[in-house]
């Protein structure tokens, strides 16, 4: 199974942001890739004032990529977009997956919010705007069990530990949005982690570059092997990288080095 990672810069531009998206996905197509993932907020990366209105699952964003995936033929991943939330003050950070018919086969809202208060560096509170999912989603790709994530929800190793005991993931997704000053020194680190723990291919892909106001992404989008190999690496620029996914190397490495079978709780 041939993936794709799709590294964009989305600003304030809507409209310039979906034509970055549908390109990146038909260079992923061209390149034989069976399935891509895009970025967490691929449509919009601006100031809140001028934020696209939050949609329903059947909204726009959701027909713009079942389309995209009917025309190209390829499963899509779209990052994550603003849901319509439980309020008016509140929206879900929500992934959606398509089948190359067009057909939506998942859903996930994002389960852990991104608050922090780093002194002189960062200070975001997502859970003023969002609200938090409450359920874990493994989703059939390509006939492959894909466990759904976003962004924040790497530091959180229990989740996957579900996706991958309970749901019995063999690829983790993670669409990111992850900022330099953290993504630099955790990124990698944290990924590699998540694959060789759960013994699961990891499938990033981040947003790079400067955003407004005042933000900038890491990148770095990158897919590991179960082993904790990184198998691609997107270089500092909007782009696409893929890697083929051995699930036969998967089921050697789980045979043996057991560590999954051989949890004690």
């Amino acid at each position: 199974m041939r993936v794709a990672v799709c590294q964009v810069n989305s600003r304030a531009n809507r409209d310039h942001n979906l034509e970055v998206a549908r390109d990146v996905l038909e260079r992923a197509a061209a390149a034989g890739a069976e399935l891509a993932v895009l970025p967490e907020y691929v449509d919009y990366l601006g100031p809140g004032q001028t934020a696209p209105k939050p949609e329903p699952i059947d909204g726009d964003f959701a027909k713009f990529f079942s389309n995209a995936a009917r025309e190209i033929g390829i499963w899509v991943h779209t990052g994550s977009f603003h849901e319509s939330g439980p309020d008016a003050d509140h929206t879900y950070n929500t992934s959606l997956v398509f089948d190359p018919d067009g057909g939506l086969v998942a859903r996930y809202r994002k389960i852990h919010l991104y608050d922090v208060e780093i002194a002189g560096r960062v200070s975001y509170q997502e859970s003023r705007s969002v609200a938090p999912g409450d359920e874990t989603v493994v989703a059939e790709i390509a006939g492959v069990r894909t466990g759904l994530s976003i962004c924040y929800d790497l530091r959180f190793p229990e989740l996957y530990r579900r996706l991958a005991i309970e749901g019995a993931a063999r690829v983790l997704v993670v669409p990111a949005a992850f900022m330099m000053h953290t993504g630099r020194d955790h990124w990698e680190v944290l990924l590699r982690a998540r694959a060789i723990e759960n013994q699961c291919y990891v499938v990033a892909a981040g947003q790079i570059g400067d955003h407004d106001p005042g933000r900038t992404c890491f990148g770095r989008s990158m897919i590991i092997d179960p082993w904790g190999t990184v198998l691609a690496q997107a270089p500092d620029t909007v782009g696409v990288v893929t890697a083929d996914l051995d699930l036969g190397r998967l089921d050697k490495i789980r045979t043996e080095l057991p560590s999954l079978a051989n949890r004690r709780l």
